[in-house]
C-alpha cells in the first residue's frame, strides 16, 4: 500500500558523514546527562511505600494526586490497578518516617480532599527489589540486544547486523539521555517501551535493509550509495503510513493517558522519531562505509565441467 511513489531517488548518502556527526554529538550529549545528571528512578527501583485504597465509586485520580500535592508529598505515582475503584500509591520512604506513618498522613490527605477511600495495605518496598528489577531489566535489555544481532547476522550479513545493532543502541542512548536531562521518572513502564522501541525500530532497519538486497540482486549498474538511496526512497511511503499511524496511538496516550502513561507513551515518542532517523540515516551509511557490495549476495555460477557456455555436455 502506497499513498505516493518518488520516482527519483533523494540522494540521502550524499549527506551521511553529516548526519552521522549530528547523531554523534547527540549520543555524546545523551551520555554526559547520564553521567552527569543521572536518571530520576522510580519507587519501583530505589524502595519505597505502597498503598493501597478502595473507593466506593469511581476513584477520581486528579483529585487524589491533588490531596497528596497539598499534604506535601513528592515524587508519589497514582494509578488504578484491578479496577477504577481501586487505587495504588508509590511513594519514597523519608528517613524520618515509617510505613505506618506515612499510610496514617496518605489517609488523613485524602479524608480532607479526596474522601471515600478505604485503606486496604501498607507495604514497604526495600531498595533489594529496586536492584533486583533493575538487574533484570538490564538483562533483559542485553539479550534483546544479542537476539537482534544474531537474528540480522542470519537474515542478511554481518555488516547489516553491525549496523542496525549501533543504530538501535543509538535511539536508546538517546532515550536515556532525555529522561536524564529533563529528570523524568525513570519506572518500569519506561523500561518496557524502551524494549518495545529496540524491537519497533529494528523492524524499520529490516524493511530498509531488504529492500536494499533486493536492489543489488536486480539493478546493475548502481554505485552502493545509489543503491542505498534507491532502498530507502523506495520505502518512505511505507515509512510514514506505519510510523504516522504509531504515533497517533502514542499521541493518544500521551494526551489523554493521564500521568500512568505519560512518560511510557514519551519514550515511545521519542523512540519512533529517532528510529526512523537511525534505521535510515545512521544504519544505512554505516554499511555502506563497512563495505557492503552486489557481490555479496550474487552467487557465483557454477561452472559444470565437461560443458560449453550453452551448458550442453560435450
Amino acid at each position: 500500500m502506497e499513498f505516493f511513489r518518488i520516482h527519483k531517488d533523494i540522494p540521502f548518502m550524499r549527506h551521511a558523514l553529516t548526519f552521522n556527526v549530528i547523531s554523534l554529538v547527540t549520543f555524546v550529549l545523551a551520555v554526559v546527562f547520564l553521567f552527569t545528571k543521572g536518571l530520576h528512578l522510580s519507587v519501583e527501583f530505589t524502595g519505597g511505600t505502597l498503598i493501597e485504597t478502595h473507593y466506593a465509586q469511581t476513584a477520581d485520580l486528579e483529585k487524589v494526586r491533588n490531596a497528596l500535592g497539598k499534604a506535601g508529598f513528592s515524587d508519589y505515582a497514582v494509578q488504578n490497578f484491578g479496577s477504577s475503584q481501586d487505587v495504588m500509591i508509590r511513594l519514597p520512604l523519608k528517613s524520618e518516617q515509617n510505613s505506618n506513618q506515612i499510610g496514617e498522613a496518605v489517609m488523613k490527605a485524602l479524608e480532607a480532599d479526596a474522601p471515600g477511600s478505604e485503606l486496604r495495605r501498607v507495604e514497604f518496598v526495600g531498595p533489594q527489589v529496586g536492584k533486583e528489577l533493575a538487574e533484570n531489566g538490564a538483562m533483559a535489555l542485553l539479550l534483546v540486544i544479542i537476539g537482534i544481532v544474531i537474528y540480522l547476522a542470519f537474515r542478511f550479513e554481518w555488516r547489516f547486523s553491525v549496523s542496525a545493532i549501533i543504530a538501535n543502541l543509538h535511539d536508546v542512548v538517546i532515550i536515556l539521555g532525555f529522561f536524564a536531562f529533563f529528570q523524568w521518572e525513570f519506572s518500569l513502564s519506561v523500561l518496557a517501551a524502551i524494549l518495545a522501541v529496540l524491537g519497533y525500530s529494528v523492524n524499520e532497519s529490516v524493511v530498509v535493509f531488504d529492500r536494499v538486497r533486493e536492489t543489488f540482486k536486480s539493478k546493475r549498474g548502481l554505485s552502493t550509495p545509489e543503491v542505498l538511496d534507491h532502498a530507502i526512497t523506495s520505502t518512505i511511503s511505507r515509512t510514514i503510513i506505519t510510523h504516522g499511524c504509531t504515533q497517533m496511538m502514542v499521541l493518544s496516550m500521551l494526551v489523554f493517558g493521564g500521568e500512568t502513561l505519560h512518560y511510557f507513551a514519551m519514550a515511545l515518542t521519542i523512540g519512533i522519531c529517532f528510529g526512523i532517523y537511525s534505521s535510515v540515516l545512521v544504519a544505512s551509511p554505516l554499511v555502506m562505509w563497512l563495505g557492503v557490495s552486489r557481490e555479496q549476495f550474487i552467487k557465483p555460477k557454477k561452472v559444470i565441467e565437461g560443458a560449453n557456455e550453452d551448458g550442453a555436455v560435450v
